[in-house]
């Protein structure tokens, strides 16, 4: 059994990224400016926002977090977007989610500008990825997909089983993992909450993709040996003994899992990490395209 190390991984992507963007710099030009749309103090959504500020900052990128209440109207949030979207020295930026419930989620995501939409949730980018054309993919997704090609892990011709059909993670995977290119090339299932088979399909799986958030729900009854999976859920849980207050568990158990598999993501350090990766790629993308 062998971890893929998101970790590691997004700090090589990093580095490569830094690199280019001192040439950038070097060479007179201003560096890529990636802004984020944080709406409320949700915990999770703070540590996440301020995990990719952070890296901006690590590898030269301009960064902007702009933190709104949670008890902003619909139009305000609308407004700030357009403000974003008419920013020429922003190249693209992200609204966190998940939102307060009073603010119509897609309506918001449907207000970017495609061409700074780095979360590749834009309808424009969803259809182009349907297409396979060049756009922005969406960041997890993305991720996962860079995760295997680093790690030269072959997907062509196998059986891979996607756990949730989320807009944001199970649906593009099943996508990017069918289309003609490497990775790629691999008959996908992709299953969800009314599955009634789910054990035996999963017990037929080359590679799982799971992106359920249910805490530790992929046992090691439901897998064969060999299989890759890839762990997209993360979940926090109650635990006195750490001076956190809680730990992070994953959608799969890995203890029972790892026996199983010749590759699996570690909950934390695997996926997350690949996440705030791709969308700095796709911040570079964003700014290249513009600076041509």
């Amino acid at each position: 059994m062998e971890i893929l190390d998101g970790r590691k991984t997004s700090n090589e992507i990093k580095e490569e990224i830094a690199k280019e963007v001192s040439k950038i710099i070097e060479s007179g030009k201003r560096a890529p400016h990636l802004a984020a749309i944080l709406v409320g103090d949700d915990g999770a959504s703070l540590t996440y926002v301020n995990s990719k500020v952070k890296s901006c900052q690590k590898i030269g990128f301009e960064s902007t977090l702009i933190k709104l209440p949670s008890d902003v109207n619909e139009d305000e949030l609308l407004s700030k977007i357009d403000e974003l979207n008419n920013d020429d020295s922003l190249d693209g930026f992200i609204v966190q989610l998940p939102l307060p419930k009073h603010i119509d989620e897609q309506k918001v995501i449907n207000a970017v500008n495609p061409d700074k939409d780095v979360d590749g949730f834009h309808p424009t980018n969803v259809g182009k990825m349907v297409l396979d054309l060049p756009t922005y993919l969406p960041a997890t997704p993305k991720g996962i997909m860079e995760l295997l090609g680093r790690y030269n892990i072959d997907i062509s011709g196998k059986h891979v089983v996607v756990i949730g059909r989320s807009h944001i993670v199970g649906s593009p995977i099943s996508i990017l993992m069918a289309r003609k290119s490497n990775p790629g090339n691999a008959t996908v299932t992709l299953t969800h909450s009314r599955t009634k088979n789910l054990k035996e399909l999963t017990l037929t799986a080359d590679v799982i993709v799971i992106a359920l958030g249910k805490a530790e729900y992929l046992t090691g009854d439901m897998v064969k040996d060999g299989v890759v999976v890839i762990d997209v859920g993360i979940t926090r849980v109650e635990d006195s003994t750490r001076k956190s207050g809680f730990k992070l568990l994953g959608d799969v158990n890995f203890d029972e899992v790892s026996k199983k598999a010749s590759y699996i993501t570690p909950v934390p350090g695997g996926v997350g990490p690949m996440t705030i990766a791709s969308l700095l790629m796709n911040t570079l993308q964003a700014y290249k395209e513009k600076d041509l």
